[in-house]
């Protein structure tokens, strides 16, 4: 039997429970891996909470882990036992000892990256990929501006486009968080709570606004964010930590304003196996290549509802992961 957290219910995060289950063998195509850590992320709640629908209850949460290879089902070819693995996406299971998974989900794994490094991290590097190489092209003259500047993504979004040579604006919620957002390659931080932001973003930029706005923020602050982008620039929503998105119509977008808005799925861009591997190889080269994770703190499997708790609270800062083993 193997440990692991289910919910059968959605709700508050007491639906979380600790229970043990039998794992099962792998079919065709599939692969039993034993996971080490699980990321903790916002997307888990969402599952939790049932702002995000799930395929059925009772329901194990997770949507990104690092393991190694403990069986493989007739047809798999590409790994074998002992072999370190990492995976994110759907189907869910990221919060077990064990698990089975389709072999194309897995990710095989750099020697030079550790498994800490990567759990709750990589789900993070994905979405960045998306966002800077898809969404829109990030490179030299490029400005964006961030939001949430200092959180988990919201740093990654950061050094990735300054590695870019993107000129980034960060916007943090207080003085606290500037140095976080400077160190991440924020050449410029406004904090939203003390000045207008959008005013401050135009004054940085000539009067013209940015390129693109990444906003994982939802509620008022995503539509603030639309004038801060310049026309025919973008304004990307990534997520409603907010616990809400504002109905925009059309026409918010059109004369006044020309630029489009976004609401990009990392589950559907790595739905694809081939745009899922190229991804995942970007961000383990951008890794090898110096791009530093902030690492937060680990949780005890059984401790998920308290991990869910500060992630909502704020308590956090860094990946945090579901220690597994």
């Amino acid at each position: 039997m193997d440990r692991t957290i289910r919910f059968h219910s959605t709700g508050a995060a007491d639906v979380l429970m600790h229970e043990e289950i039998e794992t099962g063998e792998p079919g065709p195509g599939e692969v039993r891996i034993r996971q080490n850590f699980a990321g903790v992320n916002f997307l888990d709640i969402y599952h939790r909470t049932g702002l995000y629908s799930v395929p059925s209850l009772p329901a194990t949460p997770g949507v990104e882990a690092v393991g190694v290879v403990e069986r493989v089902g007739p047809g798999v070819l590409d790994f074998k036992p002992g072999q370190r693995v990492a995976w994110a996406g759907l189907p869910m299971g990221g919060y077990a000892q064990a698990r089975i998974i389709p072999a194309a989900r897995l990710l095989a794994i750099p020697a030079r990256l550790p498994d800490r490094l990567l759990a709750g991290a990589l789900l993070r590097g994905l979405t960045t990929h998306m966002l800077l190489h898809e969404v829109t092209r990030t490179g030299p003259g490029s400005r964006i501006a961030v939001t949430a500047a200092a959180g988990g993504l919201g740093t990654m979004l950061c050094r990735w486009a300054s590695r870019l040579g993107a000129d980034v604006i960060g916007i943090v919620g207080n003085p606290a968080k500037v140095e976080r957002a400077r160190a991440a390659g924020a050449g410029e931080v406004i904090v939203h709570s003390q000045e207008d932001f959008p005013t401050a973003v135009r004054a940085l930029t000539g009067g013209l606004g940015v390129d693109a706005m990444f906003d994982g923020v939802g509620g008022s602050m995503l539509l603030q964010c639309l004038d801060c982008v310049r026309p025919f620039g973008l304004v990307a929503s990534l997520g409603q930590a907010s616990g809400s998105l504002p109905d925009i119509p059309l026409v918010e977008l059109g004369p006044k304003r020309s630029i489009a808005i976004a609401r990009p799925s990392v589950m559907g861009y790595i739905s694809d196996t081939a745009r899922y591997r190229t991804a995942a190889a970007s961000f383990f080269q951008m890794l090898i290549e110096g791009l530093t994770v902030d690492i937060g703190p680990d949780y005890l499997l059984e401790d998920a509802r308290a991990a869910h708790l500060a992630l909502e609270q704020g308590l956090t800062t860094g990946t945090i992961r579901l220690d597994l083993r």
